[in-house]
């Protein structure tokens, strides 16, 4: 939900704009950085809220990766959390930041002019609502189309066509689907699930290994399957997804799996040739869900609530999620066949939570980091993979 900018919101910036404001230092955290296209604009707005204010903001950004995520979390545990955090919501990661954050109803109380939106899709464990959304997302299967028509080859639509084109790809020296597996390789592990686990079962959350469906371990072994026929880099074990993404963007990889937030590092021609597609199943067809949800937003800190910087702590989180600002952040505007394949595949699918959202940081980080390449390569099989994850309590007792 993005709301309304008002003369009330000008007015509190200049009214906390005041004599000692240059003595107020600000801390924010974000995941716009490392390449990140919207961080150019995150920035923009911090400046011209100093420049508005006089307060100095100090900006920590980097890439959203699992080594992020678990700094942050271990920045709150040891007490050094920001003043204001952009971050995920309503799932396992911001369970374990509640105590540290300040609900919108409280902050709505003291500031009633501001009017933060408490959007029930972003409801924590305690029913209260802590972020103010900045977007939505979803996933899917990028695909470079113009390589497709090169050699022939149909859109993967269905599990045999994306094979035989795996199969083209790799005699041409072009990387089938481009991954890393040392740093991002949930999306292929959440499509891997899209293409075995029927809907029913998407939505389960065991509590005993014996509890885990039949189809779950289908795809993991789905993965192992992939990396047999060649789809991955050579080097999928050790690169990075900066450096799969580049391989995708020049063209040298026909297919990746990723989220929206992609989108925004398309050029509006890159976009007349790429599409996104579902995964398709493993046993004919197409899958009827996508990955998605609201999953991040912009948090207030107990720590800067109870301190001296709360007027201007505050008037930054208006500042960073006002229409304006969440419209230069929000610049995932597609075109060409992006957005035609962005319409059919999300107006005619429904879409599903990836289910590392429902997982506890240690089982997630098993099941992605240590279980996925793992069993990729082979060294791990998808029974030792669940019997490790389960033993973590993924899904709470």
């Amino acid at each position: 939900m993005i709301r309304r900018i008002s003369s009330i919101l000008l007015a509190f910036a200049l009214l906390v704009s005041c004599a000692g404001a240059e003595d107020i230092i600000l801390h924010t955290i974000s995941c716009f950085g490392g390449g990140n296209s919207a961080g150019d604009a995150y920035v923009s707005i911090l400046r011209d809220f100093e420049n508005a204010t006089g307060y100095t903001v100090m900006d920590e950004s980097s890439t959203s990766n699992e080594a992020w995520k678990a700094g942050v979390l271990k920045r709150f545990a040891a007490g050094d959390e920001p003043d204001v955090l952009f971050f995920f919501a309503a799932g396992a990661d911001s369970k374990l930041l509640l105590n540290r954050l300040v609900p919108l109803a409280e902050i709505n109380a003291s500031y009633p002019d501001l009017s933060f939106p408490q959007d029930d899709v972003l409801k924590e464990a305690d029913g209260q609502v802590y972020a103010v959304p900045l977007y939505s997302f979803w996933e899917g299967l990028y695909v470079n189309s113009d390589l497709f028509d090169r050699f022939g080859l149909d859109l993967p639509t269905d599990w045999e066509k994306l094979v035989r084109a795996i199969q083209v790809f790799r005699a041409n020296g072009i990387v089938p689907i481009s991954v890393s597996l040392s740093d991002i390789p949930h999306y292929l592990a959440e499509f891997a699930m899209l293409a075995c686990v029927p809907p029913e079962e998407l939505a389960l959350r065991p509590k005993t290994f014996e509890e885990v469906p039949a189809s779950w371990f289908e795809a993991m072994n789905l993965i192992r399957e992939l990396y047999q026929l060649g789809a991955f880099p050579d080097d999928t074990a050790f690169t990075t997804e900066s450096v799969t993404t580049g391989l995708f963007l020049d063209r040298k990889a026909a297919m990746q799996f990723d989220g929206s937030w992609q989108v925004a590092s398309f050029s509006d021609q890159q976009m007349d040739s790429i599409v996104v597609l579902p995964m398709p199943l493993r046993n004919g067809g197409q899958a009827e869900y996508y990955p998605g949800g609201v999953s991040m937003g912009f948090f207030l800190t107990r720590k800067a609530w109870n301190s001296n910087r709360k007027d201007a702590a505050v008037s930054l989180l208006a500042s960073l999620t006002s229409k304006e600002s969440l419209e230069k952040l929000d610049n995932q505007q597609m075109t060409g066949g992006l957005r035609s394949s962005w319409e059919k595949m999300t107006e005619t699918r429904h879409m599903t939570q990836p289910l590392q959202d429902a997982m506890n940081q240690q089982a997630r980080e098993t099941w992605l980091l240590e279980c996925v390449p793992a069993v990729a390569d082979g060294s791990m099989s998808a029974d030792d993979c669940w019997q490790k994850v389960m033993k973590l309590k993924p899904f709470g007792e």
